[in-house]
């Protein structure tokens, strides 16, 4: 796909869902990775308000190289940066809550880490006023993360799932939004090396026990009989989440942990769940 292909796809997904105005003020989601930073990228080419928001998460070299090269492309691109230090807001690092956490209770990797780094998310870009909160998930990851939740008997997980989340609108939400929706990993790699785009491709180092390392390999190999079996996927699934989030919507109930006082689906959200196995 040529570059102003790619581009114009974008714009494309921004329009037909109404991701964005340019009376919004946005903040994106940034890692380092490719997905993250060509999100930023384009939006700022767009004309929207963004700033750029990482958490270093402190995973030694990788979180190192990651936080100097995020750095580097927003000093280039005059773009505000916020960092938050994983040690400043729990007083230890990932990996040191990780492991603690799994001497008591058996859960992955990814499940720790994603419960954190939303919970963080979503509260900072609060604070900081913005409107909407961008993530550089793509056709791949939302292809990916269907087919884990069917496996997994899990429908009412997919509700967040879509180029815009969520069903319930409240003041302590900030909406999130996937610009590069319809992309593929292929697609978003090959523009940012042709940008040269300071990257690091390296995967997570401690995603190595993810599910969905497995189900990246199935849909590899279902790709090889049916070439389009990721927007396949993706495309069925719009297809019903308006039904899903009427038949959900009507059976939800908004509630605040009471520890945090942050939005949660229970009395106790899972990041204050965590921390309480933490601490035990």
């Amino acid at each position: 796909m040529e570059i102003n292909q790619l581009e114009n796809k974008v714009k494309n997904t921004i329009k037909e869902y109404q991701l964005c105005s340019k009376k919004d003020k946005i903040i994106v989601a940034i890692s380092g990775g490719k997905d993250s930073t060509t999100a930023l990228y384009l939006l700022k080419k767009f004309g929207y308000k963004v700033e750029a928001l990482i958490i270093n998460l402190m995973i030694g070299k990788w979180s190192k190289e990651s936080l100097r090269n995020v750095k580097a492309f927003c000093k280039k691109h005059k773009i505000k940066l916020h960092i938050i230090n994983m040690r400043k807001e729990f007083g230890l690092s990932l990996c040191h809550i990780r492991s603690n956490i799994q001497t008591k209770e058996k859960l992955n990797n990814c499940l720790i880490c994603g419960v954190i780094k939303r919970w963080l998310l979503n509260k900072k870009t609060r604070e900081l006023k913005a409107t909407k909160l961008v993530t550089g998930h793509n056709l791949d990851d939302e292809a990916e993360t269907l087919l884990m939740n069917t496996i997994k008997g899990n429908l009412k997980m997919s509700l967040t799932l879509g180029p815009k989340t969520g069903i319930v609108k409240d003041k302590k939400f900030v909406e999130r939004i996937k610009p590069l929706y319809f992309l593929t990993n292929k697609e978003i790699k090959a523009y940012s090396k042709q940008m040269k785009f300071p990257i690091h491709y390296a995967a997570c180092p401690c995603s190595i026990t993810s599910l969905r390392r497995d189900v990246r390999k199935l849909i590899k190999n279902l790709e090889k009989e049916e070439p389009n079996a990721k927007m396949n996927i993706v495309e069925n699934f719009l297809k019903i989440l308006p039904r899903l989030k009427r038949l959900y919507k009507s059976q939800k109930e908004l509630k605040y942990c009471k520890i945090c006082q942050e939005p949660s689906r229970n009395e106790i959200c899972k990041r204050c769940q965590l921390l309480k196995i933490l601490k035990q």
